[in-house]
């Protein structure tokens, strides 16, 4: 059965577009069940990102069928009406699964070398094996990239500079104050994300986090870790007066804040600059409050920009670990499978 890839990500599609194919992580079992039981594949992995939406999947039809037909999948999902050109991707073998492997290794990232994506294709993975929808040749192909990806962070420098999307998001902080030493902040949302980016902010010298979350106990947990304090979500808005930046990252499907929210909020700020970072895909909050006064709004495609400042800085690396990859690929693909590799 031959592995193949469908997908978009940063590079092909606008967060406006992600947002709509994004899978909640309630929804992927269903999701990968119904999609196995329309015959279209035999094994499957959803991995779905504030990045990017990639269907991983062995199938006993012919690539470019089955790829089609994962397309058709996903616009059928999600009610999705619009038009398609170049937005979706497809991969078939060898290119898939060396698409596997970059993403692994966070050579497929907004921000270069990022460890946080390897983290989230593991929980995608295993969420996928537990349900009983991976075997033995998504197994091996798994397996094998977070092998290649361990080996790429130890043996090369891909990782130097910034390495995830909160610590970008802070260096954005940075140019728009100069300085975090006197800069309050709240965290929404108790996330992976949001904790890297909390604690990247921390080591930048921000004077204070809030931190606030749905699960209270949550937001009490990080906010202890941090040094910070707890909010009660619904009571966020109470401290807003107060903050200098925001960051938001998610998983609400409708917006945290909006203009109707945020505009009777500023009103008590007497004209302090504000700065949101939305970080989430569905986007929290709306892009309309933009256009306010000394509000200054950016989210996950903003930061490109900053992280491809550092795409220069590490061509070399990468020319080092796209060699790797292809002769970890080749290799995979040209032997069966052993006892050990299809045990799970």
């Amino acid at each position: 059965m031959p592995i193949v890839v469908v997908g978009l990500n940063h590079q092909s599609a606008a967060v406006t577009l992600r947002e709509r194919f994004a899978f909640a992580e309630a929804q992927i079992p269903d999701a990968l069940e119904a999609l196995r039981q329309a015959g279209t594949v035999q094994e499957a992995v959803i991995l779905s990102t504030c990045n990017r939406v990639e269907i991983y999947a062995a199938t006993n039809l012919e690539e470019r069928r089955a790829c089609e037909a994962i397309r058709q999948f996903c616009v059928q999902f999600h009610n999705y009406t619009g038009d398609l050109a170049e937005e979706v991707y497809t991969h078939a073998e060898p290119r898939s699964v060396q698409h596997l492997f970059k993403v692994a290794c966070g050579l497929d990232s907004m921000v270069l070398g990022e460890t946080e994506i390897l983290g989230q294709l593991k929980k995608s993975y295993d969420l996928a094996l537990k349900s009983g929808h991976t075997g033995p040749r998504l197994n091996k192909a798994f397996q094998r990239a977070f092998n290649v990806a361990k080996q790429i962070r130890t043996e090369t420098n891909i990782q130097r500079g910034s390495v995830s999307v909160g610590s970008v998001a802070v260096e954005l902080a940075e140019k728009v104050f100069s300085t975090l030493s006197d800069k309050q902040v709240m965290v929404i949302g108790a996330g992976d994300t949001s904790e890297k980016t909390a604690r990247s902010l921390l080591s930048r010298g921000a004077a204070r986090i809030f931190v606030t979350n749905r699960s209270i106990e949550k937001a009490e947990a990080l906010a202890q870790e941090l040094g910070g304090r707890a909010i009660p979500f619904h009571q966020w808005a109470d401290d807003f007066a107060h903050l200098d930046i925001v960051i938001s990252s998610t998983s609400a499907l409708n917006y945290v804040i909006d203009r109707a929210r945020l505009e009777p909020l500023l009103k008590l700020r007497r004209g302090k600059p504000l700065l949101l970072i939305d970080i989430a895909v569905p986007r929290d909050i709306e892009p309309e409050v933009n256009f306010m006064e000394n509000v200054f709004l950016y989210n996950i495609d903003d930061l490109q920009a900053i992280a491809a400042d550092y795409l220069q800085q590490r061509r070399e690396e990468v020319a080092r670990c796209e060699t790797l990859i292809r002769d970890k690929a080749a290799a995979l693909l040209s032997r069966p499978a052993s006892v050990d590799e299809t045990a799970n």
